[in-house]
């Protein structure tokens, strides 16, 4: 085990400082950190955002045991998720999606299969939820490693902006469009493990929307959507897959334009759909980006409508 992640309380910051003092840890100053210390060849990391802990390098999985669980958080995870979580080990498969929030890039929705003995593979292997991961290296080294450990019970969709501005307009929905992505990545993992009995993703709608999808084609699965899913080791391989090849993506698309296609919607976003929009016109960025996101009518108002009030939907 090489990292762990763990989100704090600002009590629990400030007692884990004092005890890495304790411990003999040396101090150092790191950007967005609230405090950040090493021993040996174990780091501690606290970041402002969170706050969250990030514990990296030789020992960890002894430090989290011995020294964070116990100490710090008063309970121990580690080592006991078959205790904690006996779901997680049971077959299914987990469904994410990245890209959704982003004006640049595609939309990817992938499905990973996980067993008892594949669940357990990824877990020790470091795999979490991809929001915790900072490094595009790492993301794509983990996804590698869960290519590997799946043996091919993978999935994923990658709907380009072009075509992902057709659903759109088509469906009228994000939630719609999403159920669609969702039901032709779950067809596509039962095609490959059909006796697989349910499938497990965020909570970002009504389940039906999936449901409805995946009926009209005779399939039959159970269908779960809970918040924090990602905790779920099954939705964060899957996540890590769509975060390549959503970046993967991106950086290939870049390089094509003579841009750098930022991620998110920040003015920074806003900036360089300027550009696209003076060096190939408004409609180039029906080939880059989503252009239902307020951005691209801020860019080019003649050419895309300001986006309507979002839809509340209901169970």
């Amino acid at each position: 085990m090489n990292s762990y992640t763990s989100l704090l309380t600002q009590e629990q910051a400030t007692k884990l400082r004092a005890l890495l003092e304790v411990l003999g840890f040396e101090f150092s100053p790191k950007e967005y950190t609230l405090f950040f210390a090493q021993k040996n060849r174990l780091s501690v990391a606290v970041y402002e955002k969170g706050p969250k802990v990030l514990v990296q390098g030789r020992g960890v999985e002894e430090f989290v045991q011995f020294e964070l669980e116990p100490k710090i958080l008063g309970e121990a995870k580690l080592g006991y998720e078959e205790v904690h979580s006996p779901e997680m080990f049971q077959p299914h498969f987990g469904v994410d999606e990245s890209g959704k929030g982003d004006f640049f890039g595609p939309l990817v929705i992938a499905g990973v299969y996980v067993d008892h003995g594949i669940a357990r593979k990824l877990l020790d292997a470091g795999v979490q939820d991809s929001k915790r991961i900072g490094s595009d290296a790492r993301i794509r080294a983990l996804a590698q490693l869960i290519r590997k450990t799946a043996s091919g019970l993978i999935e994923t969709v990658l709907i380009g902006p072009q075509k992902y501005n057709e659903l759109y307009e088509k469906f009228g929905n994000l939630n719609k469009l999403l159920g669609w992505g969702h039901a032709r990545v779950i067809e596509n993992l039962l095609a490959k493990k059909p006796d697989c009995p349910r499938a497990l993703s965020d909570q970002f709608a009504d389940a039906r929307v999936i449901e409805q999808s995946l009926l009209r084609h005779g399939r039959k699965i159970d269908i779960k959507q809970r918040t924090k899913a990602e905790s779920d080791i099954a939705v964060a391989a899957a996540s890590i897959l769509a975060r390549e090849a959503f970046i993967n993506w991106l950086e290939r698309r870049g390089k094509e334009l003579g841009l750098r296609l930022e991620r998110g919607a920040s003015a920074n976003v806003k900036e360089t759909a300027k550009k696209v929009v003076e060096m190939s016109g408004p409609g180039a960025l029906r080939e880059v980006a989503k252009v239902h996101f307020r951005t691209a009518n801020e860019v080019a108002p003649n050419h895309y409508a300001g986006p309507p009030p979002r839809e509340n939907w209901r169970k």
